[in-house]
């Protein structure tokens, strides 16, 4: 994707996103690309997964409903209930369809960039990792060390998040995506299985 092309999803982005979540998506963007260069991953595909990962965060909780009916998205009775769950998974249905996205792994990593999932790709772990420790976040536990973790060890990072995401959330067990729980599990394993 050429710089021109950039430039003009960054600026429809502007005016869909409330001036917090935007600068929160250039924040995204910036450490993407950071994490990119560390582990040798696209820059472009960091980038552009990074730019557009909140790109359906503004729109109404109604609306994130109305359009998943729509476009036959499915919906879990989780995700009715807690309709801000929707947004990465139909970020990924606008990436491709508003914002020309076509590679997979980007769009992949936008649908489970809140949740997380089991064996993710580098790509996945990077915009899942970038989301949580852009330099505007500042409430999370542990972000230091998070943030240190995000450009030594991707699984073990990878693995505080999702521990801490889960502490959390266990005080509304309720709210837990499964993909979570199942995320938590493998690189709990997978931690395990390296650091002892």
């Amino acid at each position: 994707m050429d710089t021109e092309n950039f430039r003009t999803i960054q600026n429809k982005l502007y005016k869909k996103l409330d001036s917090h979540r935007f600068q929160h998506t250039l924040g995204v963007m910036y450490t993407c690309a950071a994490m990119a260069m560390v582990y040798g991953v696209d820059l472009e595909k960091a980038q552009l997964a990074g730019l557009l990962h909140d790109c359906a965060k503004c729109v109404s909780d109604k609306k994130k409903l109305k359009l998943c009916k729509k476009h036959k998205l499915p919906v879990s009775s989780l995700e009715k209930e807690n309709p801000f769950l929707l947004h990465a998974k139909l970020g990924a249905y606008f990436a491709k369809k508003k914002y020309g996205v076509k590679d997979k792994e980007v769009l992949s990593a936008i649908r489970c960039h809140t949740t997380g999932k089991q064996a993710m790709t580098t790509l996945e772990q990077i915009v899942f990792i970038a989301d949580y420790i852009e330099p505007m976040r500042s409430t999370a536990p542990h972000l230091d060390e998070i943030r240190r973790l995000a450009f030594q060890d991707l699984d073990k990072c990878t693995y505080e998040i999702l521990k801490d995401t889960l502490e959390y959330l266990s005080q509304t067990p309720r709210n837990i995506d499964p993909a979570t729980q199942k995320a938590f599990d493998y690189y709990s394993e997978r931690n395990e299985k390296k650091h002892g």
